[in-house]
């Protein structure tokens, strides 16, 4: 394959310019692509990947566990492999148009189990050892730290960073390129399923009330979008809307990619090598928090902006 056909099939493999990071762009992508292309010639299910990666983000945090380089450079690389095969399930996924509800389920479930594992990890890494600057061991302080960075400021970072993505990929590129689902389409599609599919049913239940808990979060946007829907179905030119909305939301992408995956791992690779895992707990309180704020602010204040645009 030649030069010229591989960057075609790699931009086409991007979701958007907009919402894919510098370091994906020129890195995790092409390494994705390449693995992808491997894969798909040998006949393997990109569902295949994401188990694969699971099983390597599990051996990431295993590795995380120890004190010494050689284990945390393992890690380190464990680590890179999972997100390498993240990338390629969903650049397969889009390439082949092999999408099953089946892969949603892993796709979600895979960075969950990664960090889980890591956070569990670095949790029985750090109870033995004391606390900077004192005699005390961590103890189950350490694990109240992780609850508070993975459960209180991780998960609903990373969860309202990737809806934003998809609101931007909507009024960038139609339904057909994003993933923006609401809570109640999902729960009618459970609703309607019988009893004995209860793998899908129990996918749908929990999918739904993802959706919900991101749409109690952003009151202005759901405003602002049901507006939206009211004015296209009445057949109003809403191009203006659009632009400016995507003008506005624009910005805030570099804050969405910045809570999901790269400057996550980055911080742990560093803190880990470091033997200071503890800090990655803290810039994820003390910094990650600070721009969820922030972005979760400026995005309502857009929205605001456009449902008043949309009631004149």
């Amino acid at each position: 394959m030649n030069k010229s056909r591989f960057n075609e099939m790699l931009q086409a493999s991007f979701k958007s310019e907009d919402t894919e990071e510098w370091l994906d762009v020129y890195f995790t992508r092409p390494i994705g692509l390449v693995f992808a292309l491997f894969w798909n010639k040998l006949g393997v299910h990109p569902n295949a990947i994401t188990i694969l990666s699971i099983f390597l983000g599990i051996g990431a945090g295993y590795m995380f566990y120890f004190t010494d380089l050689w284990h945390n450079l393992c890690g380190v690389v464990l680590l890179m492999l999972a997100n390498f095969c993240d990338s390629t399930d969903g650049q397969m996924a889009r390439l082949t148009g092999k999408k099953t509800l089946v892969g949603r389920v892993l796709d979600g479930f895979s960075g969950d189990v990664w960090f889980f594992c890591i956070y569990f990890a670095l949790c029985c890494r750090m109870m033995g050892q004391n606390v900077p600057g004192t005699a005390l061991h961590w103890g189950i302080a350490i694990w109240v730290l992780a609850f508070i960075a993975g459960v209180l400021n991780h998960s609903p970072q990373s969860s309202l960073a990737d809806y934003y993505r998809q609101i931007h990929l909507f009024f960038l590129k139609g339904k057909e390129g994003s993933e923006l689902d609401n809570y109640a389409q999902q729960r009618a599609i459970y609703d309607s399923l019988p009893r004995n599919q209860w793998f899908a049913r129990l996918f749908y239940y929990n999918y739904a009330n993802y959706c919900k808990s991101q749409e109690k979060r952003t009151p202005r946007f759901q405003t602002f979008f049901r507006k939206w829907k009211e004015k296209s179905e009445e057949g109003v030119d809403l191009t203006d809307v659009r632009n400016d909305f995507l003008d506005g939301s624009r910005p805030l992408m570099k804050y969405t990619n910045i809570l999901t995956f790269n400057v996550r791992a980055i911080c742990i690779y560093v803190t880990c090598l470091l033997n200071c895992p503890w800090v990655y707990m803290l810039i994820e309180i003390l910094v990650l928090s600070v721009l969820y704020i922030y972005m979760h602010h400026e995005h309502e204040q857009l929205c605001e902006r456009m449902t008043e645009r949309l009631g004149k």
